[in-house]
């Protein structure tokens, strides 16, 4: 097995570097790794129904589609993530157990009582503190989960507080669980790297063949070129989102102002407007010119701008209605 040293952040590469293990390097490899502050969603989320975007924008906190399913998980430099990927017969595959163990050794080991609960969470006194997740590639499995170490709970509680009357879809929806850091239950202090190196150091030692690998400068450069191409992409983090129906409402200036869309690969089909609010022309040309827009704010302010948005909506401002339109 090769452990891969990894020191990048940045979570657009560490992302596109499972992918590029997973389908070029054919030895079993083990790898963990932190990101900068991050939204990790599940590759059959509505990306948009699992994020708190105001917060998320505010707090420049990037938002990244990953190759398994489940749920969104919020990741910060106090956050450890593991990645075990391996070959195998298909049936034998997918075993969540068998790569989680490692790590509840390890906390055995530090005199913490961690266990496997549910499908696929580890817990500490009934609080989940790793999650975890599975894509099948062929003959191959990536496994990867979190650990949450020392993660600012404040922080993950914001970043994925959602309004779930907004959206309507089929996609797979997170499940929140009272959540514990490791750290709170060490009987010494140890840093988040401090705790890496133990995780490391045990599976090497328990993992017959073991050895320590770090990217070459190809290496680097593949994952380079698969993050830009594919994880940094809007097409990717949010327009891979199944269909969906959007509806907020706003209080504004000029009343209440509803809103719903009907979303199909990132794109509206149908935008509609209700409410108490006044007019001089009809709202309905700004509906038909939202058609065939990407459902991003980039898109959408370069649509608007075509409007003089008061003469549609009398006391409501541009942004007033860029905010219901999200």
């Amino acid at each position: 097995m090769l452990c891969i040293i990894r020191h990048e952040t940045d979570p657009y590469f560490n992302l596109a570097a499972e992918e590029y293990v997973l389908k070029n390097f054919e030895r079993d490899s083990f790898m963990l790794w932190r990101n900068e502050p991050a939204i990790i969603v599940g590759k059959h989320q509505n990306t948009l129904a699992e994020i708190n975007q105001d917060y998320v924008k505010e707090n420049m906190i990037k938002v990244v589609r990953r190759l398994s399913g489940g749920g969104a998980v919020f990741h910060d430099l106090g956050n450890l993530n593991f990645t075990f990927i391996a070959s195998g017969e298909n049936h034998q595959l997918v075993d969540f157990r068998k790569f989680t163990q490692p790590i509840l050794e390890v906390l055995q080991k530090l005199d913490i009582e961690a266990r496997f609960e549910g499908r696929n969470d580890l817990t500490i006194d009934g609080r989940k503190f790793s999650g975890n997740a599975e894509h099948v590639h062929k003959n191959r499995v990536l496994h990867h989960g979190t650990l949450l170490f020392s993660a600012q709970m404040a922080d993950l509680s914001s970043a994925l507080k959602v309004d779930p009357d907004k959206f309507q879809d089929k996609a797979v929806k997170s499940v929140r669980s009272r959540v514990t850091n490791i750290s709170e239950h060490l009987k010494i202090p140890l840093t988040v790297l401090e705790f890496r190196d133990l995780v490391l150091k045990h599976v090497m030692e328990s993992t017959p063949g073991a050895e320590l690998y770090s990217f070459t400068q190809d290496d680097i450069t593949a994952i380079s070129r698969l993050r830009d191409e594919k994880y940094i992409t809007w097409e990717w983090n949010f327009g891979y989102s199944p269909k969906y129906n959007f509806r907020k409402t706003v209080k504004t200036n000029g009343g209440k102002l509803e809103v719903t869309l009907e979303v199909v690969n990132g794109t509206i089909e149908k935008a509609r407007f209700f409410g108490d609010y006044f007019n001089k022309l009809d709202p309905s040309d700004i509906e038909h010119a939202l058609t065939g827009t990407l459902h991003n704010e980039t898109a959408i302010r370069e649509r608007l701008n075509d409007f003089e948005i008061t003469d549609y909506f009398l006391k409501i401002g541009r942004e007033e209605l860029i905010t219901a339109l999200f």
